[in-house]
């Protein structure tokens, strides 16, 4: 009997074993699962691939692109991608089906512009053939991918996403568990002693009840009881216990594993789109550029800027500077292929970057600022780059070298902050295109209003010291001599600071006027630069010298007793004409 029962129960202990090992080995699921386009789904010029169809919790994805000729793949922040396409057709994968990914067509523009090289991508890189990109976003919130051929033929549309796949096996190890106890139990019941019935030869014949011979008897049966429990019971109810407990601990077991991997994936992806506002909005706090980003850009200007400066030719400014930047340094080339003297704008430096001031990403224009020092800059100079809309480059504005011992705002200093609006003045002593205008009016008038609203500074003495003495000059006294600056609306870029204020820059033009005061008097020209502008020796008609002057500014918050303070500024010689 005791093998007839345990046999059977050995077997069943070696075959759940089996099953669950299987489990865990060749009947396993396999460690990746891979998700395609569906076959024949409209393509468009652009292909967008959605922060959706990547699985926030699996780790490494790839991503499988082939074509039949260069593309190139993007990555991007989800809502500056959107930004990019813009109004064009395009084909979407909006996420990971049952079976397939999911997509989405929009009609619409038959063409896009050349993605290569665009500012607005963290990464990117060309292809021909097939490409497998290894997707890891490369900061907080929600990034996508965009796949452009050559902006009027199709986009690549077979593409293959790979993860791994989350499906388990959570009977595997209860099964193991439970076969190997099933085996102990039946290799234990082998080794039990059957417990002696007292039937058969060799029974004793009972004693007398009373008698010696007969507590003798009892005392024996007595020993052989214990020693019978003795060998049977740690064993049997050892193996008892455990299997029972198996038998409740597996289900429950298999019921967790099963829910830790389904359920939370699902709650934390919903609860990070509500963090982050949904597909396709950038995380509210979110930088602008990501720093490899800048540094990446910055490079890209400093090196346009110096071939630039090195042929003295504008035109390959054009492409990396914009407003009083391009203004100013072509006015330098101008001056100083008549002038070899005239002294050159500093040089742009990329690195090392100070400090570095970039505004949340939102809508365009978008403008960042970089505090650089390189080998041939004796003072910082602030870089302020202005993208005007998601498909053209961060232009350089303006280069503004700091003033001997001022510091750049602390406030400021590397975080993403806030653009605001030239004419934004809630929370603010003054807005930042008034405080433009009025550091304008100041250097024009300086004993007028705005007297007492600005801290003093190198660049205002100077300025306000040069024009004195000009007038002064008895050289000068048969002249009528007029010096007027004023603002340039349209360069004016604020961003606030952490403490409620604004750092702010702006550009001014300063024209000097010189007229005659009467009929046979002149202006003398020789030997000054503006004989060799103008090519006269002297003018009775009069002179208008032009310069253009950038200036940074820290406005404070409403409320302070702080004047605002110039902290930076760069002028440069525009033109000298003849009246």
């Amino acid at each position: 009997m005791r093998v007839k029962t345990a046999v059977p129960i050995i077997i069943a202990g070696v075959l759940l074993m089996l099953i669950g090992i299987g489990q865990r080995t060749f009947w396993a699921p396999p460690e990746t699962v891979t998700f395609s386009v569906p076959a024949g789904a409209e393509a468009g010029p652009v292909t967008v691939i959605d922060a959706e169809a990547r699985n926030d919790d699996a780790g490494d994805v790839d991503i499988t692109v082939k074509s039949g000729g260069p593309f190139t793949l993007a990555v991007g922040r989800a809502a500056d991608v959107d930004a990019w396409v813009g109004d064009a057709a395009h084909l979407r994968v909006t996420g990971v089906g049952d079976e397939e990914l999911t997509t989405k067509f929009t009609e619409g523009e038959a063409t896009v512009p050349d993605p290569r090289g665009a500012d607005l991508w963290t990464s990117e890189e060309t292809a021909e053939g097939s490409v497998t990109h290894h997707w890891i976003n490369p900061a907080e919130g929600d990034f996508s991918i965009l796949l452009v051929s050559d902006g009027t033929a199709a986009a690549p549309s077979d593409i293959a996403i790979t993860e791994p796949n989350d499906a388990s096996t959570p009977l595997a190890v209860p099964l193991i568990v439970a076969g190997a106890l099933l085996a102990v139990l039946g290799i234990a019941l082998l080794f039990i002693s059957p417990r002696s019935t007292g039937s058969g030869r060799g029974r004793p014949t009972p004693a007398p009840e009373g008698s010696r011979a007969y507590l003798r008897q009892q005392r024996a049966a007595a020993d052989r009881g214990v020693r019978a429990r003795r060998r049977v019971h740690p064993v049997a109810v050892a193996a008892a216990a455990l299997l029972a407990g198996t038998a409740v601990a597996g289900p429950a077991a298999a019921q967790q594993t099963v829910k830790q991997q389904t359920v939370p994936q699902q709650t934390v992806k919903q609860e990070t789109k509500a963090a982050e506002g949904g597909s396709g909005n950038a995380k509210p706090g979110a930088p602008a550029v990501l720093e490899p980003q800048l540094e990446r850009i910055l490079e890209s200007v400093a090196t346009t800027v110096a071939e630039a400066d090195a042929a003295a030719d504008s035109k390959l400014l054009q492409p990396r500077a914009g407003g009083a930047a391009l203004e100013l340094r072509t006015a330098g080339y101008a001056v100083r292929a008549k002038d070899k003297k005239a002294s050159a704008a500093a040089p742009v430096a990329g690195s090392p970057v100070l400090t570095r001031v970039i505004p949340t990403a939102g809508e365009w224009p978008r403008t960042v600022v970089a505090l650089t020092q390189g080998e041939g800059n004796p003072v910082p100079q602030a870089l302020v780059l202005t993208q005007d809309n998601p498909r053209t480059n961060y232009k350089l504005v303006s280069a503004i070298q700091m003033l001997p011992g001022t510091t750049f705002p602390a406030s400021a200093a590397d975080g993403a902050l806030q653009e605001l609006a030239p004419d934004a003045e809630e929370g603010l002593a003054m807005a930042p295109q008034t405080a433009v205008a009025a550091i304008a009016d100041f250097l024009t008038s300086p004993k007028g209003k705005h007297k007492g609203t600005f801290e003093a500074n190198s660049f205002a003495d100077a300025i306000t010291g040069f024009q004195a003495g000009v007038v002064a000059d008895r050289d000068n006294a048969a002249a009528t001599i007029s010096f007027r600056h004023v603002a340039q609306a349209p360069s004016t870029r604020a961003l606030g600071t952490e403490d409620g204020g604004a750092v702010v820059f702006g550009y001014l033009k300063h024209t000097y006027s010189s007229v005659p005061k009467g009929r046979g008097d002149s202006i003398d020209l020789n030997g000054t630069i503006y004989e060799t502008l103008t090519g006269r020796e002297k003018t009775e008609k009069g002179i208008d010298v032009n310069y253009g002057e950038a200036v940074m500014m820290y406005v404070p918050p409403a409320g302070s007793k702080d004047k605002i303070r110039v902290i930076g500024a760069a002028q440069q010689l525009l033109a000298a004409k003849l009246k």
